[in-house]
């Protein structure tokens, strides 16, 4: 099954509460979740930068073999979007140092035709209404899940609710969730959500792991027990591709008595969260770079072990 994500792609800067710094880093949601999709399955990638992108970040990006880099275009005298952040002693929160849109400003990126019959489509943060022009070159789609953030809520929240009822689902934060719901309990925030039109709503708890709304159950897990974190920064996006990767992977498999639409995505979160776990190790894509399929699968098989009972 084909695989594409539209979003950003951007050069960071980070600073974390230990003084140590990240200057002009590969970022943006598009590089996070594509690094970790492609450990599952070959993955397209839909994005635009200026000309001022560093080519080490292109050759970060192509050190992923799996990642086709056809959709991203490269404009010529405009600026890549940069953002900085300083993340607070509790990581789960950071404050904005500075958000340079550059190329966001100008026209999305055109969608390649060979991309045009991509079955499982990820729109990662960006305004919904560009959302929305990007969904509709997928006319084969058999998944679309979305990312939002509070500043969408906030401005373009017509926009947002119309995307929700074109989407198979949703991955927000919890703090998204309770202020594009009203509610304050995560449970029934996502069930409110479902109501705009998704099947299922993924809210992301940080540290706290994620509880899982589908219309046919509900699933919670924890996030893996890590040792270290440097830089939260794109575990989000990290984990979305975590589970979209091993959802279009595993597309058209029969997994023996759990084969509902609820247990492939609540079996695939659990991949999103193992995956995530190695993001946060290090800086932008470094700690994905040097991450193999054996480290993958035996830290998965550590979280189910202690997430299930035997």
């Amino acid at each position: 099954m084909n695989l594409v994500v539209t979003g950003t792609i951007g050069i960071d800067t980070v600073v974390t509460p230990q003084g140590q710094h990240a200057e002009g880093v590969l970022g943006g949601s598009c590089a996070y979740f594509a690094a970790a999709s492609s450990f599952y399955t070959p993955t397209r990638l839909v994005a635009v930068v200026g000309d001022d992108q560093p080519t080490e970040h292109r050759d970060l990006l192509d050190s992923f073999k799996d990642i086709d880099t056809t959709g991203l275009e490269v404009r010529a005298g405009s600026q890549t979007f940069r953002w900085g952040g300083k993340y607070l002693e509790n990581m789960d929160h950071r404050e904005t140092l500075f958000t340079e849109l550059g190329v966001l400003r100008e026209e999305p990126p055109v969608v390649p035709e060979a991309y045009k019959d991509s079955t499982h489509v990820f729109l990662a943060n960006t305004h919904p209404a560009i959302q929305m022009q990007m969904l509709e070159q997928f006319p084969n789609r058999t998944l679309a899940v979305a990312d939002t953030m509070d500043l969408w809520i906030d401005t373009a929240r017509d926009d947002l609710i119309e995307l929700l009822g074109k989407v198979d689902g949703l991955v927000l934060n919890y703090d998204e969730a309770e202020q594009l719901s009203g509610k304050t309990n995560t449970v029934a925030a996502s069930r409110a959500l479902l109501e705009f039109g998704p099947r299922f709503v993924v809210v992301k708890k940080g540290e706290h792991g994620c509880i899982f709304v589908h219309r046919d159950g509900i699933a919670a897990f924890p996030a893996f027990p890590a040792e270290e974190v440097l830089d939260p920064t794109g575990a989000g996006d990290t984990f979305a591709g975590g589970m979209m990767g091993h959802i279009a992977a595993n597309a058209g498999r029969t997994f023996s008595d759990e084969d509902s639409d609820f247990h492939t995505i609540r079996r695939a979160l659990a991949h999103g969260t193992v995956m995530a776990s190695f993001n946060i190790e290090s800086f932008s894509l470094y700690r994905l770079g040097s991450l193999t399929r054996e480290q993958l699968d035996r830290r998965y098989d550590m979280f189910t072990n202690m997430v299930c009972s035997h």
